[in-house]
C-alpha cells in the first residue's frame, strides 16, 4: 500500500479513533473503508443539473410570460 498523510480537525480525529476502536479496526482501515464507500457512491450517482434540481419549481409561480426576455422588467433593477 502507498502511505498517505492527511490533516484533520481534532474533533474528527477523535471520532475516527472512537469509531475504529468500536469496530475493532485500525484508523487507517476505517478511513480506507470510508473513502471506498464515498467513491463507490460518487461513481454510482449520476451528475445532477441545476435544471433537474429546480424542475418542480417550473411553473409554480404566476407572472408575466415574457419575464426573462422583456427588458422593460429590468428597468430600475438593482437600484
Amino acid at each position: 500500500m502507498k502511505p498517505v498523510s492527511l490533516k484533520m480537525p481534532g474533533h474528527l480525529a477523535r471520532e475516527v479513533s472512537e469509531a475504529a476502536r468500536r469496530r475493532g479496526v485500525s484508523r487507517s482501515a476505517l478511513i480506507r473503508e470510508a473513502l471506498e464507500a464515498f467513491l463507490r457512491m460518487e461513481r454510482s450517482t449520476p451528475p445532477v443539473s441545476a435544471l433537474s434540481r429546480a424542475a418542480d419549481l417550473a411553473g409554480a409561480f404566476s407572472g408575466p410570460e415574457d419575464l426573462s426576455a422583456n427588458p422593460d422588467y429590468l428597468r430600475g433593477f438593482g437600484r
